[in-house]
C-alpha cells in the first residue's frame, strides 16, 4: 500500500509577521499510523525539502505522544527533511493522498495547480482523498464531474469557532467551514478541539489537530475495504 502525504512549504502567517507551517501533530500522528501499518509513504511539498512546522504546534501545551515519538525517531525526521517536489508526483504511483493541516496550506496549497490536478487525478481514478484541519481548504477549487468535489458530501474541517478561538479569523484567506458550505458541502463539526473525522465515499476529512489520528485511521480503513485481498491476482 502506497500513500502520498502532502505538506506545506509556506512559513509566513499572513501579514502578522509570525511564522506558520504544518501542525506537528498533524504530520507526526498520521505518519506513524501509516508507517506502523506497513504503508510505503512518500512525503511531498511544493518546494521539496524540509517543510516548515508551525512554532505554536510545538509549545508545551500542544505536545502529544506522536510528537514525542517523532522527535526521537531519526528515520521520521529524515523523511520530513527530504520531501520530494509536489509537481513530480502522479496518482498512478499511489493508492491514496493525505493532506495534514496547519495554517500553511491556506497560502500555498489551496490554489496550487499541481495540488488541484493531483487531487482530481486521484479522485477520478477511484482513489481516496483525505485532508485534516485546515487542509480541507485544498479542496476548494477541486472539481469532480463539473461540480465542486465537496458538493453534496458530508465534510468537516477547521471550524469557524476554532479559528475565532485562535484569533486568526481575519488573517486566513478564507474560513474553511464557510468555504466548504459555500461549495455545497454538508458541513458537520464536533465541539472545539475534539476528534472528529468523516468518511463520505472516497473523501475523508478531519476537523482539527486532535482529528489527525482518526483521519489517518479512516483512510487506512477505507483502503482496506476497497483494495483486493492479498491473495487476489491484482493485489498491489
Amino acid at each position: 500500500m502506497k500513500i502520498l502525504m502532502v505538506l506545506t512549504s509556506h512559513d509566513t502567517l499572513g501579514n502578522t509577521g509570525r511564522k506558520t507551517g504544518f501542525w506537528l501533530e498533524e504530520g507526526a500522528a498520521p505518519y506513524f499510523v501509516f508507517r506502523d501499518a506497513g504503508v510505503a509513504l512518500t512525503l511531498a511539498s511544493p518546494k521539496g525539502g524540509q517543510p516548515p512546522d508551525d512554532p505554536k504546534s510545538d509549545l508545551p501545551e500542544n505536545q502529544t505522544p506522536a510528537m514525542a515519538r517523532f522527535k526521537q525517531d531519526h528515520a521520521a525526521r529524515k523523511d520530513f527533511a527530504n520531501t520530494v517536489k509536489l509537481a513530480g508526483m502522479g496518482s498512478e504511483d499511489f493508492d491514496a493522498i493525505f493532506y495534514p493541516g496547519g495554517h500553511g496550506p491556506m497560502w500555498d496549497l489551496v490554489d496550487n495547480p499541481d495540488s488541484i490536478a493531483l487531487i482530481e487525478s486521484f479522485y477520478n481514478s477511484g482513489k481516496p482523498v483525505a485532508a485534516v484541519c485546515h487542509a480541507p481548504g485544498v479542496l476548494h477549487r477541486v472539481t469532480y464531474e463539473g461540480a465542486p468535489i465537496v458538493k453534496g458530501k458530508r465534510v468537516t474541517g477547521f471550524a469557524n469557532s476554532e479559528e475565532e478561538e485562535v484569533q486568526l479569523t481575519h488573517v486566513v484567506p478564507f474560513l474553511v467551514e464557510d468555504e466548504l458550505k459555500r461549495l455545497g458541502g454538508l458541513f458537520e463539526k464536533a465541539p472545539n478541539w475534539q476528534s472528529f473525522a468523516i468518511t463520505d465515499g472516497r473523501l475523508i476529512t478531519g476537523q482539527n489537530p486532535a482529528s489527525s489520528t482518526a483521519g489517518a485511521q479512516a483512510l487506512l480503513k477505507l483502503l482496506s475495504e476497497t483494495r483486493p485481498s492479498a491473495g487476489g491476482s491484482n493485489a498491489a
